[in-house]
């Protein structure tokens, strides 16, 4: 069984080469990098210092577990009354994966992941940027299973961005689509 990587270079190239009509092997789209983003804002409004500290370091730690890279904890740019937001308060936890870490996070998003979500009929290709970019929205990080649901206290939502080269949407759709991603048509 071939990684994901060994299926672009031997198997994804040849086909998009063909299919776009591209001359070269470098103008075959590929995947530049996978940004897994969690927003944890509404969770740390009403929390006191200490509090928020704690939950922005928990789910930093969660994403650290599912991806092999430590997040980084993103702070708020400006206050916002209505929100309760101040200016430097934790707001998010983002991870950008590159390389041989984005692909391994791949194969397990496809093949562990997205299988294990309850009711699962594939992705929809309403998702994809017009320049190709792919978005997964996860309500919950459950079907990741290097966390344990029963032990945990709080559940958080999640998003994982897939950017790629491609210069339009059909390109990019196909390109994930030969990858293995499970995209209705």
């Amino acid at each position: 069984m071939l990684n994901l990587q060994e299926q672009y270079n031997k198997e994804v190239v040849p086909v998009m080469m063909k299919k776009f009509g591209k001359k070269s092997v470098m103008a075959v789209p590929k995947l530049k990098k996978v940004v897994i983003n969690s927003g944890f804002g509404k969770q740390v409004a009403a929390k006191t210092n200490s509090e928020r500290e704690k939950i922005a370091e928990q789910i930093a730690e969660y994403l650290g577990m599912m991806t092999g890279q430590k997040a980084v904890i993103r702070k708020a740019k400006k206050s916002v009354a209505a929100f309760k937001l101040r200016e430097g308060m934790s707001v998010g936890a983002c991870v950008t994966l590159r390389g041989k870490r984005m692909y391994d996070f791949l194969e397990k998003l496809i093949g562990v992941a997205l299988p294990r979500i309850r009711d699962f009929r594939g992705l929809s290709a309403t998702a994809f940027s017009e320049q190709g970019d792919f978005s997964i929205g996860f309500k919950e990080y459950v079907p990741f299973p290097e966390l344990r649901v029963e032990k945990e206290k709080g559940v958080f939502g999640l998003e994982v961005v897939v950017a790629n080269t491609a210069k339009n949407k059909a390109e990019g759709e196909e390109l994930l689509r030969l990858l293995g991603f499970p995209i209705k048509k």
